[in-house]
């Protein structure tokens, strides 16, 4: 019996590309396709390896880039039935997408930050407002944990095989090894949660646990400014025992 975990990401394929094109300081109007697309599809296989739900619109954009990266490879001069006039930039469609998702993404963070009708406007009587609840992710995304598990996954002892059982590995004990650590430090470097010398399938289901606590708000995880990931408790005892006696199926 193998040990599936499904998990949603949040974020999409244009997510992802945005990432990719910002981690290297690559002009979007002159995307370096062929980097761009192993990257890629490099996450893809991580999120296939973790048992990760992600959409189909994944596999769909990895289909694109490779066929944009074939394209690319061609000579000017020949042309192909159906496709675009001699001379044009296969990524140019690309490109078109990419700038106005940002846009709707700038816009929505823009619209989020403003002060929002009612949210300081208290009523007579003795009713409290509730608090605003925050992201389990404060300024990171799924992809920047990702990409600090790739680099903790690099450094790992290779497995026998990735054929994960419920008696080598639950993700509920390591849901309570996360708890019991910030519950007495209050805060870890993500990195320190992962025990020296872990098996890939120890580093993969203590990633999922940590996803899973982020997911339910139960934990904040935040980059500091010189690039450390932390993760940080939050208040709510109550909501963490609820959390560990109904673990993730």
């Amino acid at each position: 019996m193998t040990y599936n975990v499904k998990l949603e990401v949040f974020e999409g394929p244009l997510d992802l590309l945005l990432h990719l094109i910002k981690k290297n300081e690559v002009d979007i109007y002159s995307i370096p396709i062929a980097v761009i697309t192993d990257q890629y599809i490099e996450y893809i296989d991580v999120m296939k390896e973790m048992n990760l739900d992600f959409a189909g619109e994944f596999l769909v954009m990895a289909a694109t880039l490779v066929h944009i990266k074939s394209r690319m490879l061609l000579p000017v001069e020949v042309k192909h039935e159906g496709l675009e006039e001699e001379g044009a930039d296969p990524r140019e469609e690309l490109v078109k997408r990419l700038l106005e998702y940002q846009r709707y993404r700038d816009a929505a963070a823009e619209l989020n930050a403003r002060v929002m009708l009612g949210r300081d406007v208290f009523p007579r009587g003795l009713g409290v407002a509730p608090e605003a609840e925050e992201p389990g992710l404060v300024n990171v995304s799924v992809f920047d944990l990702m990409e600090a598990i790739k680099g903790i996954l690099r450094r790992a002892p290779r497995d026998a095989g990735l054929n994960l059982t419920v008696e080598r590995f639950k993700i509920a004990d390591k849901i309570n090894y996360v708890l019991e650590r910030l519950g007495s430090e209050k805060s870890a470097a993500f990195a320190s949660l992962f025990a020296d010398r872990a098996m890939r399938g120890e580093i993969i289901v203590t990633f999922l646990a940590i996803l899973e606590l982020a997911k339910l708000q139960l934990i904040k995880i935040h980059q500091t400014d010189d690039g450390i990931i932390r993760v940080y408790s939050r208040d709510g005892s109550k909501e963490q025992e609820a959390a560990v006696n109904d673990p993730v199926n």
